[in-house]
């Protein structure tokens, strides 16, 4: 804990959660001014709870983006489900985040009963207004906050930014007084090799299609920075044989693909050459095993 800050300082933990493909991420991204969290149109694209840290002279906003919430079919979901209710335990305020665009999916009877359990102060976005119609805003508004009885009920467009420097400010006043926690240069805990695996993995749901991006996940075995290039050695982890094949694509087309794209953005993150040498296992299953998750990074 850092202590060089005014008494009328403000500091605390806001955690997001909503549904998958409410917009969770790309909203966390906006309030952060930095893209932490990779984004796809893909729901369970986000499978961990991630810090991301907003420090102002008056403030220090620690932000907590989750996977979206779901009924867990097996392990891996159940891992997912656990990093929201642990991020919760520790929350100042959640930020529930609903899709104006589907309000019957993203604001079902489960949802609330989340939102309703959760004892810190409540803030509820409604995200996605840039999409519906101007009068059917207020009804939405109207119904959210009866409902949920929330401190706050706000409409804004995380893409388009409406109504987020009103979101940003309002946070700020409704968390408690408190010291700074981290430097104010530090913007997350993780360690860069963790977002290389994440823009890999980015690039697998943005260029294979169907269930293939949910059985894959992304581990590094390398990663040497005392050279020109930065050198990556990661793997692609499937399930199946024949996703292995997918994976790679005719010729080694596909995994081509996703080695460039990935390339070029971790090089945009990491603001250096990099030289990435991506290579695909299977370990049959491993989504439904504790051991294999563990190993991959999600049993922790």
């Amino acid at each position: 804990m850092l202590s060089e800050t005014s008494s009328d300082h403000r500091s605390g933990a806001i955690v997001f959660v909503g549904r998958p493909n409410v917009g969770k991420s790309t909203l966390f991204n906006a309030l952060l001014g930095e893209r932490l969290s990779i984004v796809t149109a893909k729901p369970q694209t986000t499978r961990e709870a991630l810090l991301g840290i907003l420090t102002t002279p008056t403030c220090q906003m620690l932000f907590r983006d989750t996977p979206g919430l779901l009924d867990p079919r097996y392990r891996l979901q159940e891992y997912m489900r656990r990093q929201i209710l642990h991020a919760l335990e520790d929350a100042d305020v959640l930020l529930g985040i609903v899709d104006l665009t589907d309000m019957e999916k993203s604001f079902d009877p489960e949802v609330v009963e989340v939102f309703l359990g959760v004892r810190a102060t409540r803030v509820i976005v409604l995200n996605k207004a840039d999409r519906v119609r101007p009068e059917d805003v207020a009804p939405a508004v109207d119904r959210v906050g009866k409902i949920l009885q929330a401190d706050t009920v706000m409409p804004i467009s995380a893409t388009m930014g409406f109504n987020l420097q009103d979101l940003s400010a309002r946070l700020q006043a409704l968390l408690p007084l408190g010291p700074r926690y981290y430097p104010e240069d530090t913007l997350t805990e993780k360690p860069e090799r963790y977002f290389v695996a994440e823009l890999i993995r980015e690039q697998v749901f943005l260029q294979l299609r169907q269930e293939i991006p949910y059985s894959v996940a992304v581990t590094i075995e390398e990663y040497l920075e005392d050279r020109p290039k930065v050198y990556v050695s990661a793997n692609i982890v499937v399930e199946k044989d024949s996703q292995k094949g997918i994976v790679i694509g005719s010729g080694g087309k596909t995994l081509k693909s996703i080695g460039r794209s990935a390339r070029e953005q971790i090089e945009a993150f990491i603001d250096r050459p990099v030289y990435l040498d991506l290579r695909v296992k299977v370990h049959e299953n491993w989504r439904k095993k504790d051991i294999m998750l563990k190993g991959l990074g999600y049993g922790r």
